[in-house]
Formats: C-alpha cells, sequence, structure tokens
C-alpha cells in the first residue's frame, strides 16, 4: 500500500495531471506544468498524507521507517509531522496562487534532497526505507530540474 501511494503522488498523477493540462492547451509551458504538478501532488499530498499518518499514527512512521520502537521517539515524529503538514500546505496551496511554486519547491527540493542524502548514506536498509529513499531524490531530481530550467528561461 506504502508503494502504491508513493507512485501515484509521486509519479503517476503528477505526469498524468502534466500530460492533461499540456494537452488541452496549445500554449502549455511544460517546465511551469511539471512545477506546478510535481508541487501540488509529490511536495503538497504527499506530505499531507506523510504529515498526517505522523501525527495521528506516530509509531507507524517510528517503527516502519526509522526502526525505532522505543515509545518516547513518537513525539518526535509528531514534531516532524508537524513540519510535513506546513510544507504540504505550501505545495497544496500553490495550485492556487501560482507564485508561491517556485518556494515551494525550493523548500521541497532542499527537504527532499537531505533525507534521500540521510537515506542514501545509512545500512543496511529495508524496503520501507528504499521506497523513502528513491522517493526522496526522484522529487529532489525532479524539483531541481525544475528550478534550474525556470530559472535559465526566466534570465
Amino acid at each position: 500500500m506504502y508503494l502504491a501511494i508513493i507512485l501515484l503522488l509521486m509519479l503517476v498523477l503528477p505526469l498524468g495531471s502534466v500530460a492533461a493540462e499540456a494537452h488541452w492547451s496549445a500554449d502549455a509551458n511544460v517546465v511551469f506544468l511539471v512545477g506546478k504538478w510535481f508541487v501540488f501532488w509529490g511536495v503538497g499530498l504527499r506530505l499531507l498524507v506523510a504529515s498526517l499518518k505522523q501525527i495521528i499514527n506516530p509509531a507507524f512512521t517510528a517503527e516502519t521507517i526509522f526502526g525505532v520502537t522505543d515509545h518516547k521517539a513518537q513525539a518526535l515524529v509528531q514534531e516532524i509531522g508537524f513540519g510535513n503538514l506546513s510544507i504540504g500546505m505550501l505545495g497544496i496551496f500553490s495550485l492556487f496562487e501560482p507564485r508561491w511554486i517556485v518556494p515551494a519547491a525550493i523548500t521541497a527540493c532542499l527537504f527532499y534532497g537531505l533525507a534521500g542524502l540521510k537515506h542514501l548514506l545509512e545500512r543496511p536498509r529495508k524496503r520501507s526505507r528504499k521506497i523513502a529513499m528513491f522517493s526522496d531524490l526522484w522529487l529532489f531530481f525532479v524539483l531541481a530540474f525544475y528550478l534550474s530550467a525556470a530559472f535559465f528561461q526566466n534570465a
């Protein structure tokens, strides 16, 4: 289930949204659409879903992602959830305020890049951590591409 949600929110739905909007709009800027839809789905909804899981059921993240069974870690996971909720809401609201796409992309690119690097450097990795690592690094590279392309288009 975790893998299916990740694939939907970080690959299928953003690419489908880019393709659909590009098809409907003759003068679509594909770089803008990549930013718009990957920020909305991959940042906004992905982090909203993760944050709700972390806030409501912190034991799941503590145990399945971090491998920590100590009950005291759950308070830290909830605080991580509050941060994820904040970034996720910025990603969601960027759909309604396009000027927020770049700030959301910068924030999420840094977040996903650092999280992905941390996962990459840790050994051994369980399946859930590998999924987190690949999805974090994937979105880092997508957002880095978008930010680079957007910068050079506006330069």
